[in-house]
């Protein structure tokens, strides 16, 4: 089973899938996807397939650098970065809550950073989310 709820390579997953797949947190989907062009500009939203897997993901990008992941999973979505040790850093400055901290310091370490994977179900989990995202592009 693929990490993705999509994971036929043929078919590029459409709204109406995400909708019906991500349930409530489709909205939340939308609103990070919002917040995120809304802050890094210009912004590229891109569709990929990386494995059997992993499924079908979406890269939301500026320029060349990859800002994070979206993967979608059934009734909610995941959000992954690759942080390097100075976004780690000053994530621990930040406000974050323990609980995403954990998360952070509990991350695989990569030749490109940590790999962070954070669910999506709630309005704070997008402002996290966010944040995290702020933390990465400022570091």
């Amino acid at each position: 089973m693929a990490l993705s709820a999509f994971d036929d390579k043929s078919r590029l997953p459409q709204d109406g899938d995400l909708a019906s797949t991500l349930g409530s947190t489709f909205v939340f989907w939308n609103e990070l996807k919002r917040l995120i062009a809304s802050r890094f500009t210009p912004l590229s939203i891109e569709w990929g397939f990386t494995s059997e897997k992993t499924g079908w993901g979406l890269r939301l990008k500026r320029e060349k650098r990859t800002i994070l992941y979206m993967t979608p999973c059934k009734g909610y979505f995941m959000a992954s970065f690759a942080l390097g040790e100075k976004a780690v850093k000053a994530a621990h400055e930040s406000d974050l809550p323990v609980s995403v901290l954990g998360v952070i310091d509990s991350a695989k370490k990569y030749a490109e950073g940590r790999g962070v994977r954070l669910e999506v179900r709630s309005a704070e989990d997008v402002r996290n989310v966010e944040k995290l995202a702020v933390i990465k592009m400022a570091n």
